[in-house]
């Protein structure tokens, strides 16, 4: 039998310590229901403007639910994390950030724009722009050993913010456990994204989640492992995918060329404005190794996918 727990609302961690104090302790089998904020902890709303972005407090940024703690978890452990309902809230917003995402020079200036999510299925980007609602939380990990007021971004070999857009309803996340307990956190909820989050944003969302939780004792993994239910982007494979590709001996860099030509493609054929097309870039184009044997000049393609323009259909 399956025990049912409700997570509390109003318990939130902004960084990631040592020998926290757990709010919640279940057992191996049991779900835990969450609710968690967005990701700028309510800073924003669904009138917020671009102005909006100047006075972002930072240390509120990255509210995540937890810590749970799973009875018998030992360093050495690891944690399955079975994905069983995502749910986003009713709006949501998209911003290009000063000094971060993976083209900084390109895009110095701020930019913000929020979304209606009440359709339930799609992202109205535009009139002719829908991307398919996909939820999935971008930060989910256990405690990481020997934290002491660790930022929740970027990653670790804990999970954390891992931004993985396949962790998705089916999926089952592995965690190696690292802490007494495991102290699992999540939060950080995304209505879609594409592989990279080039513009450094997501769809940020607040999320109804709930998750069901397995420790396996004695199987030790060295980083974070998934398994997915199905075929990866099952609601856009209907149609073609467009490639950009960037070629060169630095990985950074060649995605970055990918993506400059990605923009460049949609602004000169959708019409949209660069900054539009880099927001539109972080929400549904995948950047994929293409090749990396060869002599080291390297392969990055950034793929957009067809089914999400309306005049295709």
């Amino acid at each position: 039998m399956t025990n049912t727990h409700q997570f509390p609302e109003d318990h939130v961690h902004y960084t990631w310590d040592k020998d926290p104090q757990p709010v919640l302790t279940i057992d191996s089998g049991d779900q835990v229901d969450f609710s968690t904020r967005e990701v700028a902890d309510d800073q924003f709303n669904k009138d917020s403007v671009t102005e909006d972005i100047a006075t972002l407090d930072w240390a509120k940024v990255y509210p995540l639910a937890g810590p749970v703690e799973v009875r018998g978890a030992e360093p050495g452990d690891t944690l399955e994390v079975e994905i069983l309902s995502l749910k986003p809230g009713s709006w949501g917003w998209m911003a290009i950030l000063p000094g971060l995402g993976l083209l900084p020079d390109e895009f110095p200036d701020a930019y913000l724009r929020t979304f209606d999510l009440s359709d339930g299925h799609f992202i109205h980007f535009n009139d002719n722009i829908k991307v398919p609602i996909t939820p999935f939380f971008g930060t989910m990990g256990v405690g990481p050993a020997n934290a002491e007021g660790q930022v929740i971004m970027p990653p670790g070999t804990f999970g954390g913010n891992m931004d993985t857009r396949h962790l998705t309803t089916g999926t089952k996340l592995y965690l190696p456990v690292q802490v007494a307990g495991a102290m699992f956190s999540c939060g950080d909820g995304h209505a879609a994204q594409g592989d990279g989050e080039v513009c450094v944003t997501a769809l940020e969302c607040s999320m109804q989640a709930s998750l069901k939780f397995r420790l396996i004792k004695g199987k030790k993994i060295p980083a974070p492992q998934f398994q997915t239910a199905g075929a990866l982007t099952p609601q856009v494979d209907h149609k073609g995918f467009y490639g950009t590709t960037g070629v060169g001996p630095d990985l950074m860099a060649s995605a970055r060329d990918a993506i400059r030509s990605m923009v460049d493609h949609i602004s000169e054929n959708y019409g949209l404005e660069p900054k539009d097309a880099y927001l539109l870039c972080s929400l549904c184009v995948d950047l994929k190794i293409s090749e990396i044997v060869d002599a080291g000049q390297y392969i990055v393609s950034a793929l957009l996918p067809l089914a999400v323009f309306q005049e295709n259909e």
